[in-house]
C-alpha cells in the first residue's frame, strides 16, 4: 500500500526533506502532488530514523510545504524497454518528446544497472568503422571498447558526435548495428540539429535519442546517461545487437552533480566536485563492453569540454584513467579550417593493435599507421624548428617531412561531414601521401607491403631517381 504524507519541512534547491516517515529505501521513487493537482517526480537519496532527503528530477518552483502531499512508490527509477525504442527521441527522465506513442514495454529495467563483471567479460578486438579517417586509421575504435573525446568550448564535437552517429558500423553487421545518443545540457539548437540531422539521414530507424536540454533541471542530467546505457544493454544483451552509445557532453553531467553534491552540503573534494566523481564516472564506463557468450556489446563514446583546454581538470584526468584512451580535438587545427580537428598526436586508442590487422582492417594497416605517426611527428618538429630558426636551416629531407606535415592535415585529417571513407580509402590516401617522402625514410614499412600498396607513379620514380644515382 502507497502511503501518504503531508510533512515537508524544508526545500532547498533540488532537494526537500520529509519527516515522520516509515519504511523508505534508498533510491525508491517518489511522487509529489502540488496544491493544483500537478505530479512531480524524484527519488529518496538519503534516510535517517524518521526522515528522508528527496532529490527532485524537476524543478522545485511552485512546491508549497504545507500544500503538497508526498508518496513513496516502493520501486526505484525505471526504464521501459521493448524494440519499439529504435527510432525515438526522449526526454533526459525517460518520456517520449517526438509526438510517438508511450511504449509498451517488454521489460522494465532499474536504470542504475551495474558495471560488466570483469569475469564475464570477453576481450574486445572487432573494429569499428567511424568513416573518419583520423579515428580509423590512426587511433582504432574496438567493439567494446571505452574510447572518449575530449574537446573545447567552441569546438565542433557536436558535429563530430551526429558524424560518428551516422556512419559508424561494425564490417559485415550493418542489421545489428544501433547507437544510442544521450545528450546533458545542450541547448535547444543543438537538440534540433541532432534530431533533424538524424531524420535527414535515416539513421534515426537505428538509434534511441535522450536528450536533456540546458533549461532542464540539473537533476535530471544525472539520470540522462543512465537511461541511455539501459537502453543499450536492453538492445546489447537482450536483442544481440552492437551497440554504440554516445554520451555528450559529460562536463555537464559532472557540473550537475556537483550541484547536487552542494545542495546536500557533503565534502567537496578537487574544484568542488563530490570526492566520489571518480567512482560515479566509473559505473557508467564500466557499464560498455563485451560478455562472454553474449553476441552483443556496447562500445561507448564519452563526449567532454575541458574547462579552459585544461587536460589536467579532474572530468578529462579521471576519464582517462578509467577508459581506454582519448581522442583529442585541436583548437589550432579548427582555426586552420580543418574538420574534424582530431589532434592525433597526444590521441591514443589502447586497445587499436587488437582490432587491426588482416582479417579485421588490412595487412598494412599497423605498419601505416606508425609510419604516419612518425612521419607527421617529424614534420611537426621540423616546423617548428623552422619558425624559429626559419627554413634555411633545415636540410632538404626535413623540408620535405615539413610538407609532408601540412598535406597530412590536409588530405588525411581533413574531410567533408557527411563524407564516409571506408577503411581501405582511409589507408589508400595513407600511402599517397607516404608516397612523397624519400623511399629510404620509409623505415616502418615492410618491402612487400611498399611494392603492393604504394602507388605505382612514385614508385617508378623512385626507381628512376635510383638509375640516375648510380649513372
Amino acid at each position: 500500500m502507497i502511503k501518504e504524507y503531508k510533512t515537508i519541512t524544508e526545500v532547498a534547491g533540488p532537494l526537500l526533506i520529509v519527516e515522520k516517515v516509515r519504511d523508505v529505501k534508498y533510491e525508491e521513487l517518489v511522487e509529489i502532488e502540488l496544491a493544483d493537482g500537478e505530479k512531480r517526480r524524484g527519488k529518496v537519496l538519503e534516510i535517517t530514523t524518521d526522515k528522508a532527503l528527496v532529490q527532485l528530477f524537476e524543478n522545485p518552483q511552485g512546491i508549497e510545504i504545507k500544500e503538497c502531499k508526498v508518496r513513496f512508490l516502493g520501486k526505484v527509477m525505471e526504464l521501459p524497454v521493448s524494440r519499439d525504442i529504435l527510432g525515438r527521441v526522449f526526454s533526459g527522465s525517460g518520456r517520449p518528446i517526438d509526438g510517438g506513442p508511450e511504449i509498451m514495454p517488454d521489460k522494465l529495467l532499474d536504470v542504475n544497472g551495474t558495471p560488466i563483471n570483469p569475469y564475464a567479460r570477453d576481450y574486445p578486438d572487432d573494429f569499428i568503422q567511424t568513416g573518419i579517417s583520423s579515428i580509423d586509421g590512426m587511433n582504432t575504435l574496438v567493439r567494446g571498447q571505452k574510447l572518449p573525446i575530449f574537446s573545447g568550448s567552441g569546438l565542433p564535437h557536436s558535429r563530430i558526435a551526429a558524424q560518428i552517429a551516422r556512419q559508424a558500423k561494425v564490417k559485415g553487421q550493418e542489421e545489428s548495428f544501433a547507437v544510442v545518443f544521450a545528450a546533458m545540457g545542450i541547448t535547444f539548437e543543438e537538440a534540433d540539429f541532432f534530431i533533424r540531422d538524424f531524420k535527414r539521414t535515416g539513421a534515426i530507424e537505428r538509434a534511441v535519442l535522450f536528450l536533456n536540454l540546458a533549461n532542464d533541471p540539473a537533476v535530471e542530467r544525472v539520470a540522462t546517461p543512465r537511461l541511455g546505457l539501459t537502453a543499450a544493454e536492453y538492445l546489447a544483451f537482450e536483442l544481440d545487437m552492437h551497440v554504440l552509445v554516445i554520451l555528450t557532453d559529460m562536463t555537464n553531467y559532472c557540473e550537475a552533480l556537483r550541484e547536487v553534491s552542494a545542495a546536500r552540503k557533503e565534502i567537496p573534494g578537487r574544484r568542488g566536485y563530490p570526492g566520489y566523481l571518480y567512482t560515479d564516472l566509473a559505473s557508467m564506463y564500466e557499464r560498455a563492453g563485451r560478455i562472454k557468450d553474449k553476441e552483443g556489446s556496447i562500445t561507448q563514446i564519452p563526449i567532454l569540454t575541458m574547462p579552459e583546454d585544461d587536460i589536467t581538470h579532474p572530468i578529462p584526468d579521471l576519464t582517462g584513467y578509467i577508459t581506454e584512451g582519448q581522442t583529442i580535438l585541436s583548437r589550432e587545427l579548427h582555426m586552420k579550417g580543418i574538420y574534424p580537428p582530431i589532434n592525433v598526436l597526444p590521441s591514443l586508442s589502447r586497445l587499436k593493435d587488437k582490432g587491426i590487422g588482416e582479417g579485421k582492417t588490412r595487412e598494412d594497416h599497423a605498419q601505416v599507421l606508425n609510419q604516419l605517426f612518425a612521419a607527421y611527428a617529424r614534420g611537426k618538429d621540423a616546423k617548428e624548428l623552422a619558425s624559429i630558426l626559419g627554413e634555411a636551416a633545415l636540410t632538404e629531407t626535413d623540408l620535405k617531412f615539413a610538407e609532408f606535415a601540412d598535406d597530412y592535415e590536409k588530405k588525411f585529417v581533413a574531410q567533408g561531414e557527411n563524407e564516409d571513407r571506408t577503411i581501405d580509402e582511409t589507408l589508400n590516401i595513407g600511402w599517397e601521401l607516404l608516397a612523397e617522402l624519400p623511399r629510404t625514410e620509409l623505415k616502418r614499412l615492410k618491402e612487400r607491403e611498399i611494392e603492393k600498396y604504394m602507388p605505382i607513379r612514385s614508385r617508378k620514380s623512385k626507381a628512376e631517381e635510383k638509375k640516375l644515382e648510380v649513372e
